[in-house]
């Protein structure tokens, strides 16, 4: 009765589902630790760059010398520059105006960050909502097979019926064991997520309130 008899012995329909459970957990990982290293580099990568940025005096020099700099801190704050630049290119019309144009382009830049570090969380989520129904499906099939082999053999002994039900079990704890880790990697990881943006909001907000002082000035 060992995970591998199991599967041996298992109907052709279970057999499937377990197979196809396997490899949604498989990719489940995969996922996890993919997403897991890339969301801790981009956070680490935004900080460093907003902490570099803080520290300067010159923002087209700061630009200029992170020309090369790929990080979501850096995005929002070329987004931000280059919406002002364009806003009090001809002087300052609207003062008001210009400082919802640099919110937007931020706002913007935040939003292309955040959809790309979401990108594949959705599998998590449908992996953990359907894993459990499929496996399931596995197990009714196979209790169903255990009925079928009952009538067949007119034996309610429990040899007769304990294979079809231990294999219609196993079905459903390889169901749980792929759904379990992706929803809790899903609930864990979209909680980093927001944080993240979180401290891509922030830093935009202080760089908002440092662009709209030079506004007044312009």
């Amino acid at each position: 009765m060992s995970p591998l008899t199991l599967f041996l012995q298992a109907d052709l329909v279970v057999k499937a589902v377990m197979i196809g459970l396997l490899l949604a957990s498989i990719w489940t990982w995969g996922i996890i630790f993919t997403h897991s290293a890339r969301l801790s580099r981009r956070r680490a990568a935004a900080r460093k760059t907003a902490k570099a940025f803080w520290q300067t005096k010159d923002v087209d020099a700061f630009l200029k010398d992170h020309a090369g700099d790929k990080s979501s801190t850096a995005s929002v704050l070329r987004a931000s520059v280059d919406e002002y630049h364009r806003s009090t290119r001809n002087g300052v019309a609207d003062a008001a105006a210009a400082r919802d144009r640099i919110a937007i382009a931020a706002d913007d830049a935040i939003a292309d960050e955040s959809e790309k570090m979401s990108d594949r969380l959705n599998i998590l989520a449908t992996v953990g909502s359907v894993a459990p129904f499929v496996g399931l499906f596995g197990t009714v099939w196979g209790i169903m097979r255990s009925f079928t082999a009952i009538a067949g053999a007119n034996n309610t002994s429990l040899a007769v019926v304990a294979p079809g039900i231990a294999e219609a079990l196993f079905a459903t704890a390889i169901g749980l064991f792929a759904a379990i880790p992706a929803v809790i990697a899903y609930n864990r990881l979209t909680h980093r997520l927001d944080q993240y943006e979180a401290e891509l909001t922030r830093f935009s907000d202080r760089l908002q309130g440092a662009l709209s002082r030079k506004l007044e000035r312009a």
